[in-house]
């Protein structure tokens, strides 16, 4: 149960930090419109990106976990 309700909580965060990234790439690129400028990304963009590796994880480890048990 409350692993259950872990997963949930995590997998509704993982969906809020995917689309607060997709918010700042624009309406060009989503359509195939690409930059060609190479940048790398910096404080909270850097930070919102290692959380959301983070969470994919855990909810990768979660959902094997709600499997076996």
């Amino acid at each position: 149960m409350i692993l259950n309700i872990l997963q949930i909580v995590i997998s509704v965060l993982l969906v809020v930090a995917i689309l607060l990234q997709q918010r700042g790439s624009g309406l060009s690129s989503a359509f195939g419109g690409d930059s060609s400028i190479y940048r790398t990304k910096r404080g909270l963009e850097k930070s919102l990106h290692i959380f959301t590796i983070v969470l994919a994880v855990l909810f990768l480890v979660t959902a094997l976990l709600n499997i076996l048990y």
